[in-house]
């Protein structure tokens, strides 16, 4: 079940017919695996949540750059040399 606060925030998603309570509840409930979290898949990410999808699991061997932050807005300075995903 949807609580009122998600009702709220997909408000906008329930107004498809297509899609509606029964599609929202689906996205809770799913579970999306990513593998890479750079320029394309970090923002795939960030929509995917936006979006309400239940589970993101990320997988990335490789650490933030100062040339990453351009692109992959969801990094700042202080995550430089960090993993992209833990």
């Amino acid at each position: 079940m949807l609580t009122d606060d998600e009702l709220l925030r997909y408000s906008r998603h329930l107004l498809l017919d297509e899609f509606g309570i029964e599609g929202q509840m689906k996205l809770k409930e799913s579970q999306v695996t990513l593998i890479g979290c750079g320029g394309l898949g970090h923002p795939v990410a960030l929509y995917l949540a936006a979006a309400g999808v239940g589970s993101i699991h990320l997988y990335d061997a490789d650490t933030v750059e100062v040339s990453n932050l351009q692109r992959q807005v969801g990094f700042t300075t202080d995550d430089i040399g960090q993993a992209k995903a833990q």
